[in-house]
């Protein structure tokens, strides 16, 4: 597959070696040979920004400056967070708004988030690490409803 864009069907972005990256998606999984932030800046081109400027929109409304959620379609509300900073090559990006639950598994010693189709995905964060995103990215949707809503 060439082109792929993120839609409201999108759980993860994960990487899985150089320049790959698994789509999950609600109803089926395929491997693309792109890297999760170029997936992630190119379905950001197509819906009109970059992820550098989708960043830096976030930061200039919440402040956030580390580890940044973006809004990839704002009118979809596809908002996505990284697992690590953008800049490591083991970051994956995840759907918030396809999130039923998640939680840390003490034997495995990884975050496990449930999906609304009940998808469960394992990542290599600490519960602190993917609870904290998980709040950015609420913030920000927050943030983007209250002007929503003038």
């Amino acid at each position: 597959m060439k082109d792929y864009e993120i839609s409201n069907q999108t759980l993860a972005v994960i990487p899985v070696g150089d320049n790959k990256s698994k789509i999950v998606e609600k109803d089926c999984s395929f491997v693309i040979n792109k890297s999760p932030n170029h997936i992630m800046d190119e379905s950001c081109k197509y819906y009109g920004s970059s992820i550098n400027n989708r960043q830096k929109g976030t930061t200039n409304l919440t402040g956030i400056t580390y580890k940044v959620p973006i809004f990839i379609e704002e009118e979809g509300n596809m908002i996505f967070f990284p697992t690590s900073s953008p800049r490591l090559k083991k970051c994956c990006w995840v759907s918030l708004n396809n999130i039923e639950s998640y939680y840390y598994d003490f034997d495995k010693k990884r975050c496990i988030i449930v999906f609304d189709n009940k998808e469960k995905i394992e990542f290599d964060v600490s519960y602190c690490v993917l609870n904290n995103q998980i709040l950015k990215s609420h913030r920000l949707e927050s943030i983007i409803n209250k002007r929503k809503s003038k």
